[in-house]
């Protein structure tokens, strides 16, 4: 399970939008295309934290950084906790953390208050800038400036048995739900939440860093939550925790999941396997489309470093184009650098041009970056499986959106 789903579910019980509309024309521009001069390059000793799953093959990436950098030498490692805990790991003692470790974007905005990275050098922004999908600079800004460097992004589609059901039924909720089952989960938020934003609801305002941003104490919020609790009466509606399971034994033929499944996924459905972008649904009296959060995944520099001039070049180097699609066949990730996302080998994937579609703006939303997204997880997975169950009640909707809202907007 991917750390976008693991931190969703994590933060319950406690947890990985995109305009690709200029893709270079086919360029190859990339974040390698302009490397730096040798004298910039830094060099002496970097050690790298990936998460466990990754050190073998990152091994043979760092590899060929050596090659091409002789003079840095790099130590690759797991993430003591996963990259999903990058910000705990690296608050324990900054100064024995990692100078390069993988993080998810929604964490970059605290790390950066906490002082544990730094913003990322003007002409390397202006880099990312160029060659990377908005959403992908985006999701690792924070107030203005850059402070990571994105490789994937992470956005839930559906995966369905095309055996079962078709391309077209898949489109629309209530098609989709009336020819087969769907098989979901009302305790994540991480799944579920995005419902709001199809709904006319922000989070933390437009850019996700707007405290007293969240608008979902409305009629568009109380919209929502009435339609979490029609699935309940919805035959073709599967609640599970463990959706997977249900399309392997058959009892769902369709279900709401990320990239990280993917190959599972395949393994299960095999020349049956169809995926799609999320389908419409009807919210308020709207048809209008079902959204997801948006992840990024980023390398971050840790901001306690000997050697910064070295552990940006390593940075750059594990992000550039060449280094996402290594990322996307070792792990199925979808790149955001945009000649990657141009090659025949994205193209061609079926998984990666429906993540590809739900990364646009107005299917998916990025993850704000908050410290209060904490409280965000641990209240709203209980709002929204309450409201399905039943155990919240219509009377109570509008009471219930307003103490979310106000409870998470604490400063």
């Amino acid at each position: 399970m991917k750390f976008w789903k693991k931190m969703a579910l994590g933060s319950t019980a406690v947890l990985a939008a995109m305009s690709l509309a200029a893709c270079s024309n086919g360029s190859s521009n990339s974040s390698s295309s302009s490397e730096p001069k040798e004298s910039s390059t830094g060099s002496g000793k970097v050690t790298l934290w990936v998460d466990t799953a990754r050190v073998s093959w990152y091994k043979n990436v760092v590899k060929d950084f050596e090659k091409k950098y002789p003079k840095i030498k790099v130590k690759v490692t797991q993430n003591p906790n996963g990259s999903a805990n990058a910000k705990t790991d690296v608050g324990k003692d900054p100064s024995k953390a990692a100078d390069v470790f993988g993080v998810p974007n929604d964490q970059l905005g605290q790390m950066a208050e906490a002082g544990y990275i730094n913003p990322v050098s003007p002409q390397d922004t202006k880099e990312i800038k160029e060659n990377d999908v908005p959403e992908a600079y985006n999701g690792a800004e924070w107030k203005g400036k850059l402070y990571a460097y994105p490789y994937s992004e992470q956005a839930q589609t559906i995966y369905y048995n095309k055996s079962k059901l078709s391309a077209e039924d898949v489109k629309e909720w209530k098609t989709l739900t009336s020819k087969g089952v769907v098989a979901t989960d009302f305790t994540n938020a991480y799944v579920m939440w995005p419902v709001m934003f199809s709904a006319g609801t922000k989070l933390y305002g437009s850019n996700g860093e707007e405290v007293k941003g969240s608008t979902f104490d409305s009629q568009n919020g109380v919209n929502a939550l009435k339609w979490y609790a029609a699935q309940k009466k919805n035959k073709g509606v599967m609640q599970t925790s463990n959706a997977l399971n249900q399309l392997k034994k058959g009892n769902a033929q369709a279900i709401l999941d990320g990239p990280w499944n993917a190959a599972n996924i395949k393994k299960i459905l095999g020349k049956n396997l169809g995926v799609a972008p999320y389908p419409t649904i009807e919210v308020g009296g709207k048809k209008v489309q079902m959204e997801a959060f948006l992840g990024i995944e980023c390398f971050a520099i840790n901001s306690h470093t000997k050697n910064a001039k070295a552990s940006a070049t390593l940075a750059k180097f594990l992000t550039s184009k060449e280094q996402q699609l290594v990322v996307h066949k070792n792990a199925g990730e979808i790149p955001v650098n945009k000649a990657a996302q141009n090659t025949s080998v994205i193209k061609n994937d079926p998984v990666a041009t429906a993540v590809i579609q739900m990364s646009k703006p107005g299917y998916s939303v990025i993850q704000p970056k908050l410290p209060q997204m904490a409280i965000f997880w641990n209240e709203a997975a209980p709002l929204i499986s309450g409201t399905y169950d039943g155990k919240i009640k219509p009377a109570q909707y509008k009471a219930k959106l307003a103490k979310l809202q106000k409870d998470i907007s604490k400063k």
